[in-house]
């Protein structure tokens, strides 16, 4: 290995099982985790010198690894983000700008302590800022969409980088183009967030408005997200899971008519366009399946939209535990279920 390559702290048969929160087991033949840009683009030159397959990495909290991945696992550590004043605009307005190693929740806190809205529903939701987009991140009635204005992205052929605004970024629910037409294409090395000191509380999921004052901090707000997550979704740390596995499905409106006359307490939120989007949590629930252990994996005895693993077990448990959920709430209900994760394969 050349003094070059070994400057970049490029190391092999990484155990990767303590860095995706599913606690699955997986060994990466190369990995590294740069934290500038000019280490990444050197860390890609040496994978497409070698011929070597490059995966992405971010927080693994929304990813399915498998028991082995060639070539170069990169993690990006770019840990620095600032303020910025937006020009010839508002001066309430605030631009955000965060590499794609930051912890999105630390984001969060940090932003609300700062009296800043836009962000505050989506606390503590676990994994780093560079995965938020790829995902199109949502919890308690708001998305990132809402607040994101670009993306910088390395792409891993040539190194070079570029900026997409908002639009080019084709966000949707749970979905963006870089599970699409990017994947496998970029790497995302920063954001930039548009937030706001103009009060603007999102109240109206759940029972969030219930334990909140009226005239609320972002900070009350995100913290009050934080005490609803913690009673309904189990901590990563104590519980191996990978948050909401499976996505709100979207029906057809005349389905979702036949469907209220079988069971008229349905939750179900009209999108428009002859769409309703259904609760995946309530369907698994209605077919006894909340609690139910397969083996060393399970549904979560309090939220069954959320998929744990008990210790032992690999992506293969996984996934045949969860496509036995798929087909029950199928049969019953006529609805598939899609997988929120990504799978990730060698």
């Amino acid at each position: 290995m050349s003094a070059e390559v070994a400057a970049l702290n490029l190391q092999t048969d990484v155990d990767l099982t303590l860095a995706n929160t599913l606690r699955l087991p997986c060994k990466a033949e190369h990995f590294a985790a740069p934290a500038t840009l000019s280490a990444l683009r050197a860390l890609l030159a040496q994978a497409r010198q070698q011929g070597w397959p490059t995966t992405i990495l971010g927080g693994g909290s929304n990813v399915l690894l498998p028991d082995h991945l060639p070539g170069l696992v990169v993690r990006p550590a770019l840990n620095q983000w600032w303020l910025t004043a937006q020009q010839r605009c508002s001066k309430d307005h605030v631009f955000v700008h965060v590499g794609a190693g930051v912890n999105w929740h630390a984001l969060v806190m940090a932003t609300v302590e700062r009296g800043l809205w836009g962000i505050e529903n989506l606390a503590l939701i676990p994994g780093s800022c560079g995965a938020a987009p790829v995902q199109n991140i949502g919890a308690y009635g708001a998305e990132l969409a809402d607040t994101l204005q670009a993306v910088q992205v390395m792409e891993l052929a040539t190194g070079r980088v570029d900026w997409l605004d908002a639009q080019q970024c084709k966000l949707g629910y749970r979905d963006s183009i870089f599970k699409r037409e990017l994947a496998d294409r970029v790497v995302i090395t920063q954001l930039v967030l548009r937030l706001s000191r103009t009060p603007a509380p999102q109240l109206g999921y759940g029972d969030l408005a219930g334990r909140l004052a009226s005239s609320p901090t972002p900070l009350a707000v995100a913290n009050a997200v934080c005490a609803i997550r913690r009673e309904k979704l189990p901590d990563p740390e104590l519980l191996a899971n990978a948050g909401s596995f499976f996505k709100n499905p979207l029906v057809e409106d005349q389905q979702v008519t036949r469907l209220l006359r079988r069971y008229p307490t349905m939750p179900h939120f009209p999108q428009g366009k002859g769409q309703t989007k259904l609760a995946a949590g309530w369907l698994i629930d209605q077919c006894g399946l909340k609690g139910m252990q397969d083996g060393v994996f399970g549904v979560h005895q309090h939220q069954a939209l959320v998929l744990v693993h008990f210790g032992g077990g690999d992506r293969h448990g996984l996934l045949k535990t969860a496509n036995y959920i798929v087909d029950q709430v199928a049969l019953r209900f006529g609805v598939r279920l899609e997988p929120e994760p990504r799978l990730v394969n060698p």
